[in-house]
C-alpha cells in the first residue's frame, strides 16, 4: 500500500515487569535492593536498550542515564530512523527525530513487615513510520526476571494513502500474545484486555509455577521444612495475585 508522504503514526508500547523475593529479616531486604540496584544499575539498563534500538534499526542520537538514592536507576535513548548529520562544529545533533524514544526506569522496594520484596521496571518505546516495537517483546522478556508482566501498546494518529483514505494503523493485530514466542507464553497465565475500536491493547501475564529456590534471597530451600516452604510459596502467590489484580485481596 502506498503512502502520501510520511507514515507518521505513533506507536507506543509500555513494557512493565515485576520481580519478587523473599527475603526473611529486614537487613535481607536491604541487601537484596542492593543487589538489584547493583545488577540493574544505569549501565546495565543502557545496555539492554542499546539492543532494543538494535533490534528497532534506529539511530540512537543521545542517551541520558542516572542511578538514583536510595535506590532506581533510568535511562533515557532518542533515536532516529536513519543515521543523523550534525549540523553544529562540536558535533552536537540537531534533527527532527522521526523514532522518537525509548525509556527505561526501576523501582526496587520492600517493607520491613513483609518477607517479600519487589523489583519493578518500566520500559516505554515510542516509535513513528512503518516499525512496530512489538517485535521486542522477547528480548524484554528475556532481559529481566519477569514473574508478572503487563505490556500496553497502542497506536495513535494518521497516515494517508496516496488517494487521501486516512490510515489509523497499517498492520493487523488481535492479541499482544501474538507477537511473544509460545514456549514464554506456556510459562505463564496470560489475560488479554483489549479496546479495538481505539486501537488500545493490553496483555497482563501472571507466572504459574513457583520454583521455591529461584525466590529465595540468602537462604537455602533444603534448610526449610516442608511447611515453611508451603507457607513462602503461599505468600509469594498471594502477593503475586494482589500486584496482578491491582488490589488488596489479603492484606489485613
Amino acid at each position: 500500500m502506498k503512502l502520501f508522504g510520511f507514515n507518521n503514526l505513533t506507536k507506543a508500547l509500555s513494557f512493565n515487569i515485576y520481580d519478587f523475593c523473599y527475603a526473611k529479616s529486614e537487613r535481607d531486604q536491604k541487601e537484596y535492593v542492593a543487589y538489584i540496584d547493583e545488577q540493574y544499575n544505569s549501565e546495565r539498563l543502557t545496555k539492554i536498550l542499546t539492543g532494543l534500538a538494535e533490534m528497532l534499526e534506529a539511530t540512537v542520537l543521545s542517551v541520558s542515564k542516572q542511578d538514583y538514592e536510595p535506590q532506581g536507576a533510568s535511562a533515557t535513548f532518542l533515536i532516529a530512523e536513519q543515521p543523523m548529520c550534525s549540523n553544529s562544529k562540536d558535533g552536537t545533533i540537531v534533527a527532527h527525530l522521526d523514532k522518537s524514544h525509548i525509556t527505561v526506569h526501576t523501582y526496587p522496594e520492600y517493607h520491613p513487615e513483609n518477607c517479600i520484596a519487589t523489583f519493578r521496571v518500566d520500559i516505554d518505546v515510542a516509535t513513528c513510520g512503518e516499525l512496530t516495537p512489538l517485535g521486542t517483546l522477547d528480548y524484554l522478556i528475556g532481559s529481566f526476571d519477569s514473574d508478572i508482566i503487563t505490556i500496553d501498546y497502542k497506536v495513535r494518529g494518521f497516515t494517508r494513502t496516496v488517494d487521501g483514505k486516512k490510515l489509523f494503523i497499517d498492520h493487523d493485530i488481535i492479541s499482544i500474545q501474538n507477537y511473544i514466542d509460545n514456549e514464554i507464553i506456556r510459562k505463564y497465565n496470560a489475560l488479554d484486555l483489549n479496546i479495538y475500536q481505539a486501537n488500545i491493547f493490553q496483555t497482563k501475564m501472571l507466572i504459574r509455577e513457583i520454583d521455591l529456590q529461584n525466590y529465595l534471597f540468602n537462604t537455602d530451600a533444603d534448610e526449610l521444612s516442608p511447611e515453611s516452604q508451603l507457607q513462602i510459596i503461599e505468600n509469594l502467590r498471594r502477593e503475586m495475585i494482589e500486584v496482578f489484580n491491582g488490589t488488596n485481596v489479603f492484606s489485613k
